[in-house]
């Protein structure tokens, strides 16, 4: 299946211009640090760097409750600190999720740009 893969990109690179063949290669898959960093490219880049800024500060919330949670000695205020604790892990937990769904919605873009291309491609031999 993977030798078929290639032979077909080969056969499409082949038949492309150069241009094209270098739009086709940008579309092709990246590895995990290049969808990390797909998400600091395009018009939400201000979006994500807000939330990972969030998320330094709730881990650092969560550790200082965390610590917090072992200096108390009233139960309603263990409560009160276990309860930020988990506030904070809910905060990240969330905000990795919506990340993950980025990084995955990215990777359908790339893949619906390659079948376009390839569509444009087998229509312009059709006309011919």
């Amino acid at each position: 299946m993977k030798n078929k893969i290639e032979d077909i990109d080969q056969l499409i690179k082949e038949t492309l211009t150069e241009e094209e063949a270098k739009f086709y290669d940008d579309l092709d898959e990246q590895n995990f640090l290049g969808m990390l960093g797909g998400l600091f490219k395009g018009k939400n880049v201000w979006l994500t760097v807000i939330m990972q800024i969030i998320n330094i500060v709730a881990f650092g919330f969560m550790i200082y409750c965390l610590i917090q949670t072992f200096d108390v000695e009233n139960t309603n205020d263990l409560m009160l600190w276990i309860g930020g604790f988990f506030f904070c892990f809910l905060t990240m937990s969330m905000l990795k999720i919506y990340a993950w769904m980025q990084i995955h919605k990215n990777a359908l873009v790339r893949e619906i740009k390659r079948l376009e291309l390839q569509v444009s491609f087998l229509s312009g031999k059709i006309s011919k």
